[in-house]
C-alpha cells in the first residue's frame, strides 16, 4: 500500500505540473473597478481604462510580444491624447477635445463625454494556442452639462498573440447608431478624428511611416500627411528597441481606403480617419454604422509583404453582416 501512496503522488504530482505549464501562458482578462486587462501567461497584452476617466474610455497601455509598451496617455502638451481612442464629434459636440472651446458653429463651448455602460460581454475565445481576450462594452455619447445623448455606441474588443514569429492582434469594432427620440445625427470633426493613437516619446520624431502602395501623401500642414490606403504602418525605437506599430482599415468600412493621418514631429501619431473635415456622415435611425479596424504589433521591422499577407488574412476573416 506504501508504495502505492507514493505512486499516487508521484502522478499527482506530474498532473498538477502538466496543468501549469499548459496553464502558464493561459488568456485571462481582468476586471477591476477602473481598468481592465488582456493577460497572458504573467504578461499584459493591453491595459483598457473604462471608469474614473473624464471624457472617454480608451486602451491605455498595449504592448509587443517582448513587452515593450508603445502608447503614451494623456501627455502635458496634449492632455486630451489618451494613448489609443476612438472619437469625433457629433451634432457639433466635440468628443475628441476636453478643453472648452469657442461657440464658433462647429463646436459646442463643453466637449461631449463618451460614458461608460457596462461591459457586455467579457470572455476569452478561442482553440488551445490560438486564445484571444474579448471584451464589448456599451458607451453613451453625451453632451455636457444637459447629458444629452447624441449616439449610442457597441464597442468590442479583442487581443491576442498569434503567429511565429509572434505578434500582438488587436481587433477593434465600433457599432455606431442613433439614440432613441433621434431621428438622426451627423458625424463631423477635423482631419485627424477616428480611431487615434499616440506613441511613446522614445518614437517621435525619427520613426518611418509605411504603406503598401508607397504613397507619400498629400502635406495637410507642416509635418501632417494625409494618405488614403488600406493600412499604415509606424517603425521606430521604443526606449532602444526597434518596433513596428500598424493600423488595418477593413474594406468593408465607409469610405474605404481609410484616409491615415500621420506625423513623425514634433510627436508620433497615427489615425484612421473617415475624412469628415471634407465631408460629414449622417445616420440615421435604425441603421447601425459598423467600423473595424485592427492594431499589429511587431518586435522589430516586417517587410511591407509581411505586414500586407496579414492584413489580407485578415480581411478574410468572416465578419457578421449588418441588414
Amino acid at each position: 500500500m506504501k508504495g502505492s501512496h507514493t505512486s499516487f503522488r508521484r502522478a499527482a504530482a506530474c498532473i498538477a505540473l502538466l496543468v501549469a505549464l499548459r496553464t502558464a501562458n493561459a488568456q485571462q482578462v481582468v476586471v477591476d473597478a477602473n481598468s481592465l486587462a488582456v493577460r497572458e501567461g504573467n504578461s499584459t497584452l493591453l491595459r483598457y481604462h473604462h471608469s474614473d476617466v473624464p471624457f472617454k474610455p480608451y486602451v491605455q497601455e498595449l504592448f509587443t510580444p517582448s513587452g515593450a509598451n508603445v502608447l503614451l496617455d494623456a501627455p502635458p502638451d496634449h492632455l486630451h491624447h489618451h494613448a489609443l481612442m476612438f472619437a469625433c464629434a457629433v451634432n457639433n459636440v466635440d468628443f475628441w477635445g476636453e478643453a472648452p472651446g469657442p461657440v464658433d458653429g462647429h463646436f459646442e463651448r463643453l466637449p461631449g463625454k463618451q460614458q461608460h455602460l457596462r461591459f457586455d460581454d467579457v470572455a476569452v475565445i478561442g482553440p488551445v494556442g490560438h486564445r484571444w481576450g474579448r471584451y464589448g462594452e456599451s458607451l453613451r455619447w453625451v453632451s455636457q452639462p444637459n447629458s444629452e445623448p447624441l449616439l449610442a455606441e457597441q464597442r468590442t474588443i479583442t487581443a491576442g498573440r498569434i503567429g511565429d514569429p509572434a505578434v500582438t492582434f488587436l481587433t477593434w469594432e465600433s457599432r455606431l447608431s442613433v439614440p432613441q427620440g433621434k431621428d438622426s445625427i451627423v458625424l463631423s470633426g477635423s482631419h485627424y478624428h477616428g480611431l487615434g493613437l499616440r506613441f511613446i516619446r522614445s518614437m517621435d520624431a525619427t520613426g518611418e511611416f509605411r504603406n503598401p502602395d508607397n504613397a507619400p501623401g498629400a502635406i495637410f500642414r507642416g509635418e501632417e500627411r494625409l494618405t488614403r490606403s488600406t493600412w499604415c504602418a509606424y517603425t521606430a525605437q521604443a526606449n532602444g528597441k526597434t518596433v513596428t506599430v500598424a493600423m488595418f482599415d477593413h474594406p468593408d468600412n465607409p469610405r474605404h481606403p481609410a484616409t491615415w493621418f500621420t506625423m513623425a514631429k514634433p510627436f508620433a501619431y497615427l489615425s484612421a480617419t473617415l475624412r469628415l473635415h471634407e465631408e460629414p456622415l449622417k445616420l440615421v435611425s435604425g441603421k447601425a454604422l459598423i467600423l473595424r479596424y485592427a492594431v499589429v504589433l511587431w518586435d522589430g521591422r516586417p517587410e511591407t509583404t509581411q505586414i500586407d499577407r496579414l492584413y489580407k488574412q485578415w480581411v478574410a476573416m468572416p465578419t457578421v453582416k449588418e441588414n
